[in-house]
Parts: structure tokens; sequence; C-alpha cells
């Protein structure tokens, strides 16, 4: 045995304690008990696993013990001896639920092989249900993941969506990638706006070409004229060789600006000649050559509004925008969560030699409770550090949750909602309901009816017939409100 089972042994002759004591207590702890009283005692603080207790008791019988037994402490085997009728011993099996019955007088022998049967029963018993939980706890997880067929989790480049607004961008960012126009990219930080434009350019014809990245936050406008433009020898202190620039290196191909929205008056107008003649001029030289690059930028800001602030050269911004992308928050499309999160375990599990068997349900839920104000990048960070709790083999757990993740609770449906809703009859009550989700899909998506249509699954004219249908108008208004 992988550890010493206790026996409580109750109401025997001093002769059958005797033998109890010499026969199991080579192989057991043997606690007697000589009251019930006392006997529930150390069952109660001995943590026991089997009670052989004999019929006539102080002031009760065995038969009416075992049933108390039974239900305070069901994982105690009950064994019971003594002279039963045929009554009692119905009773005893019925009732109390007994393992075995051990008639008087009985042998040493018997009694040893009757004790180790019920115990082996017990941790048979123990196992299975063990075991029963953990298939149960991997049916779930595999009910889970069966919830996103293959089939529906896309990919553009390395960028994974299942949710249909990434659905959507990804397919206009294809479009963008059959062109040579300048891209636009905006999101919050950690959305993957890097990603987004490594997948515009490998989904390009100039996909041969190299693809050449550059942060422009924090960078005075000679460092960032010098890593853009290049520089001869010579033209600034520190210049001690040629230097070629990223424009020149990535002509045919694609320069991804990122922080775009950080880059000085001065040096917005050096760009915009750029994106006008395609001119590169090296810093310390007169000599002007052409680079035919596709500009890809983005920004965590919104360049709109700082045109409007006038941080922002308007020209500028309109020859950037030639697509524009705006990848929504993590938050906002939590559909795409269980599918980063599993595809990022599995990468950073393979990455260290670790094997991950999947994520639990209640990790997702909380996952997808969570706000991710550092969005993918975030989610990234924390699905490594699961990993790196995780033992090889294991599901990821709340165990291996950071703290402030282990408390969220996904938000629950109000149902006392379904109880107010407008309308005498069902059917008026369904229409409400449609109208409210036709509104405010519009309002979503500002009126733009075919996106509007895609995200309720509907055809443009179907939506249509609905907005004329409800009396719904740019405001939202409708007669069913």
């Amino acid at each position: 045995m992988d550890r010493q089972w206790t026996i409580v042994t109750l109401g025997l002759s001093q002769a059958e304690q005797a033998l109890a004591d010499r026969v199991l207590g080579a192989h057991y702890r043997v606690l007697q008990a000589e009251l019930p009283e006392t006997a529930l005692d150390l069952l109660e603080d001995s943590d026991a696993d089997l009670l052989f207790c004999a019929q006539d008791l102080p002031g009760t019988t065995g038969t009416a013990f075992l049933r108390t037994c039974r239900v305070r402490f069901p994982e105690v085997v009950r064994i019971l001896t003594g002279e039963l009728s045929e009554g009692e011993l119905v009773d005893a099996i019925g009732a109390a639920a007994v393992y075995g019955f051990v008639p008087r007088p009985w042998l040493a022998a018997q009694l040893e092989l009757e004790v180790r049967r019920a115990l082996e029963n017990r941790e048979l018993a123990y196992r299975h249900r063990h075991l029963s939980r953990k298939l149960k706890f991997t049916e779930d997880i595999l009910e889970r993941s069966a919830q996103t067929p293959a089939d529906e989790r896309l990919s553009f480049h390395k960028l994974l969506y299942c949710s249909p607004r990434m659905a959507e961008l990804c397919n206009l960012a294809r479009k963008a990638a059959a062109t040579n126009l300048p891209v636009l990219i905006q999101g919050e930080t950690g959305t993957g706006k890097e990603l987004l434009a490594r997948a515009i350019h490998e989904n390009s014809e100039r996909r041969d070409q190299p693809l050449m990245v550059q942060n422009c936050g924090g960078m005075s406008d000679e460092l960032l004229h010098s890593e853009l433009f290049g520089h001869k020898r010579g033209a600034f202190t520190g210049a001690v060789s040629d230097r070629l620039g990223l424009f020149p290196a990535a002509n045919g191909g694609t320069v991804f600006l990122d922080e775009i929205s950080e880059i000085s008056p001065a040096f917005q107008v050096s760009l915009l000649r750029f994106l006008q003649e395609g001119e590169v001029k090296p810093l310390g030289s007169d000599r002007i050559q052409h680079c035919d690059v596709r500009i890809i930028a983005a920004s965590n800001r919104p360049l709109g509004e700082l045109v409007s602030e006038g941080r922002f050269r308007q020209d500028l911004y309109f020859r950037l925008n030639g697509f524009q992308l705006i990848i929504p928050p993590l938050r906002e499309r939590p559909d795409d969560i269980p599918v980063l999160a599993e595809y990022l375990a599995r990468k950073y599990g393979e990455s260290i030699n670790r094997r991950i068997l999947g994520i639990a349900p209640e990790v997702v839920e909380r996952l997808k409770a969570y706000h991710w104000p550092g969005n993918v990048r975030e989610l990234e960070n924390e699905m490594k550090r699961m990993v790196a709790l995780a033992d090889n083999g294991e599901y990821l757990t709340v165990a291996n949750l950071s703290p402030h993740l282990v408390d969220l609770k996904p938000p629950r449906v109000n149902c006392q909602t379904c109880l107010e809703l407008k309308g005498e009859t069902l059917k008026e009550k369904i229409e409400y309901v449609e109208t409210e989700l036709v509104r405010q899909a519009l309002q979503r998506h500002r009126w733009n009816q075919t996106k509007a249509a895609a995200e309720l699954g509907l055809s443009r004219v179907g939506l249509a017939n609905k907005i004329k249908r409800y009396g719904l108008n740019g405001r939202g208004a409708s007669r069913a409100g």
C-alpha cells in the first residue's frame, strides 16, 4: 500500500480485539472503541478508512450505528460481525449499506481476507471517481474546442482570428495588398499593427523584395532622416561612414513606419515630398535618387483627430490614407481570445519543450471577461506565464492564472429584461427585439448598411426591407420604439 490504512473497531470482545490487533495490526493502524460515541470521535479525528463493528452494542445495534455512519462518513467502508437474524441482515445490507458480514466465531485468515478486499475495493472506487472527474474535465475541454472548428480559425499570414470584425478587416487588407497604395493602420498598442503590415506585404506583389521596419517614436529629425533617407560620411557629428537608409535599401519593397503620429512637423514635410515624388536625398549629399517604395504607416493615436487639432499635416494624412485599416481592440472581439490564447500557449510551450494539453473552460471565461488594456501583447505575456507555471502534459487551469484574473466572472445575461419587452403579443415582442438588434447594428457601423447586413447575416436588400418595415432612420428612431 502507498499509505497506512486506519481501521476502527467497535464492540468486539476482549478475545476478538486481541485477534484483530494481532492479525490487522501488522499491516494497518487499528484504533479500538468500546462505545459508539467514542467510535464517532475516532472516525472524525483519525480520517479512518474502515469500521469493523459488532452487532451487539451498548444501547443500540450495530446496524443502527452503521446507518448513522453511512450518512456522516460515507467514504468509510463498513463491515459487520455478530449473530443476526435474516431481517437484521437485510436491514444491514440495505439501510446501512455494509460492505461485508463476518459471522461469529471468525478465523484470523477470514478476517484478514475480508478487510484486505474491502480496502482494495475502496481504493479502486476512489481511483474510479478520480479518473471519471478527469475524463469529464477532458470532455469539457474537447467540447469547448469543438465550438471553434478548425475551419473557422482563420489567418491572414500570421494574424489569427475568428471574429466577424477581424474577418472584415482582413478581407479589406487583402484587397489593399493587391494595390500599391499607401496603407494607414490604426489601433491601440498591442493589437498587432506590425503583424497586419507584414501580412499585407507578404500578400502583395512586393513579397520577394524586403520589408523594412522603422519605429518613429522618440527619434530626432536628424536621426530619423538618417535612418530613412541615409547620410554621407561627415554629414553630422558621429557620421563616420556612409549610410544607405531604409528607403533606398527597400527599393522595390515596403517600409513600415510605426508610431507615425510622433514625427515632427518639419519631418512631415520631408515624408510628404517622398510620398509625392519618390525622391530620396541623403543628409550631406546633393544627389537625389528615386525609390519605388510602398509605405505602410501605423499609429496608436487617431490621426484624424491630430489633423483637427493642427498637430498633423492634413495633406500628409491624405497621402498616407490610401487604405485605412482600424484594428479593433481585443476587448471588442472576445471571440478571438480563445483562438489566440490556444495558439500562443502552444507556440510558447513548443519553444520551451513543454506540452500543453489545452485550456480549461473556466480559464477561457475569465480571459474573455477581462478588458485587456495591453491587447494581444498582454494576452501573449499572460499565456507565457501560464505555460511557465504549468507542468508538462497538463491543462492550463485557474491555478495558473495571474491573481487579477482569478476572481473575474463572465457577465451574466439578465433574463429579467425578457419580461420588459414592449408589445402585447408574442409577435409584437419579437418585432421589438428584431427592431432593436437592427438599430444597434446600424449604429455600430454608423449606418453603413453593407457592414450591418454582414453582421446580422442578412442580404443588403433584406436589411433595407427591415429598415423600411420598422421605420428606422439615421437617428435610430422607429415606430416600434
